[in-house]
Parts: structure tokens; C-alpha cells; sequence
């Protein structure tokens, strides 16, 4: 603005002069600024509410990637890979007696393959593993008891409830066959088995005719002198009691092979 006044009072006569003088201006108007009580952000700013969720949501994910790659996680990844293995595509077995010698020794390992299989798939010939067609009365054990000994049974750290039989497939279901003087008849036709020593082959022993009941197989073990199988003992089996099919032979290194 500017301000007017008369220069000279006494000269009343003279014409006005006009002095102009410029004021500052006011300075503008503030509000009170109230203290701010948000945490001050590495970069001077406040810190959001956001930016700490933000910052918690990437501390978890770090916490994560760093349990992910732990030692335990890795340990519970390897224990869960080789139950799901063992339970759904192959599992090892060890050979615990003479009856399938000379095919399988005392001690071998032999692995059976699991994936894919069904009962119709069992053919005349196949060695297969099989739970016991009678199985003895299971401990009574708790829920949280029984999953620990299906987890102990799967990493090899406990036994079966009942035992496993492992058996040469020699009957099929509907078929009826007959040992006469040591030969082993198929609806009335001899049945080559070259995988049998002269030994074992003197060691058939005798059979009535028998008819294999419907979804069940007859089995004997290769050392027929020395196995307790559909002849005597197990009786038949039925197939929904068949674990898998014995493939090949892992262990000892010099019997490693194919198992037909």
C-alpha cells in the first residue's frame, strides 16, 4: 500500500506532495501445527501405518524364506518325499528266509514296484509281495500311537504289524491246479518252470485239484522243499492283499538284476 501525507504544513498554498512509502506485507496466516506422534521414515517424512504393515509383511516373508531353508524344513521334506514314495511308487524289501532260493537269497533286497498297480495286473510268473493273507490282531494303539508307527514303518525305523510274504504267482483267479508226482498241472497242462533247481522240482509234493477262488491268486515260493505257501499254510491269496510287484534285485551288489 501506500501511504499519503502533506510535506508541508505551513505551506498551505503549495501544492501537495506525494510521498509514497511501501509497507511490508503482512505475513499469511497459520493454523497451530500440533505435534506430529508418527514415526519419522529413514528418508525425513512420516511413516504411514502402511509402511509398517509393509515392513512386517517383509520381515515374514523373510522369517519364511529362512525356514524354508533350514536344515529341519529340508530333514521334513526328505522324510515326507520317502513316505509318499514308499507308500505310492516303490518301496525295498529284505529277504528274510529260503523260500524263493535260489531266485533270492537269504538277505537280499529286492524292489517292488508299487506305481500304477492293480490286482488284474498280476500275471502268471510275477513275483510279488503281499501282506499275510491271515493276519494276526493289531495293539491296540491311540490315534496320534498310530500315525507315529505308519511314519516309523515308513522310514524304515519300525516293523510291520504283520509280516509281508514274498511268493512266486503260480495260479490265477478261476484256474484250478494240480500236483501229481512232483508236476505242477494247470487246467490239466504241465507247467514249464525253469526258474525251479531239480531239487526243488522233486520237492512239489502232491495237490488235489483246486479251483483259485474268484480275485484271489495261488502262490509258492521257487525252494518248494522249504516254503510255506497256497499248498499248505497261507492258502490263497486274495489280491487286494498284493503290495507290488518284485522287479529287480538291488542288493548285495553281485546279485543285482532283473527278477523275472
Amino acid at each position: 500500500m501506500a501511504e499519503i501525507k502533506r510535506a508541508n504544513d505551513d505551506a498551505a498554498d503549495e501544492p501537495e506532495t506525494i510521498a509514497l512509502r511501501t509497507t511490508e506485507p503482512a505475513p499469511p496466516f497459520h493454523a497451530p501445527v500440533e505435534p506430529s506422534t508418527d514415526a519419522v521414515a529413514p528418508n525425513g517424512g512420516a511413516e504411514r501405518p502402511s509402511d509398517e504393515a509393509d515392513r512386517s509383511g517383509d520381515e515374514r516373508d523373510s522369517a519364511g524364506r529362512r525356514f524354508i531353508g533350514s536344515t529341519p524344513f529340508l530333514i521334513f521334506v526328505a522324510l515326507a518325499v520317502a513316505i509318499l514314495v514308499k507308500t505310492f511308487v516303490i518301496q525295498a524289501f529284505y529277504i528274510p528266509s529260503e523260500s524263493m532260493v535260489p531266485t533270492l537269497e537269504v538277505g537280499d533286497r529286492v524292489f517292488v514296484s508299487k506305481f500304477m498297480f492293480d490286482g488284474g495286473d498280476v500275471a502268471r510268473g510275477d513275483v510279488i509281495v503281499f501282506e499275510n493273507p491271515n493276519p494276526g490282531e493289531l495293539p491296540d494303539r491311540s490315534g496320534v500311537s498310530s500315525v507315529l508307527h505308519w511314519l516309523g514303518e515308513g522310514i524304515g525305523l519300525a516293523q510291520p504289524e504283520n509280516e509281508d510274504f514274498i511268493k512266486r504267482v503260480i495260479g490265477l483267479p478261476g484256474e484250478t491246479i494240480e500236483i501229481k508226482d512232483n508236476v505242477v498241472y494247470i487246467e490239466g497242462k504241465p507247467l514249464d518252470e525253469p526258474y525251479l533247481t531239480e531239487e526243488a522240482r522233486s520237492s512239489n509234493g502232491d495237490l488235489e485239484p483246486t479251483t483259485v477262488p474268484d480275485g484271489e491268486v495261488f502262490v509258492m515260493g521257487d525252494n518248494r522243499g522249504n516254503s510255506a505257501d497256497s499248498r499248505y499254510g497261507l492258502g490263497t491269496v486274495p489280491l487286494d492283499r498284493v503290495i507290488g510287484k518284485a522287479f529287480v534285485l538291488i542288493w548285495p551288489p553281485s546279485h543285482v538284476g532283473g527278477i523275472g
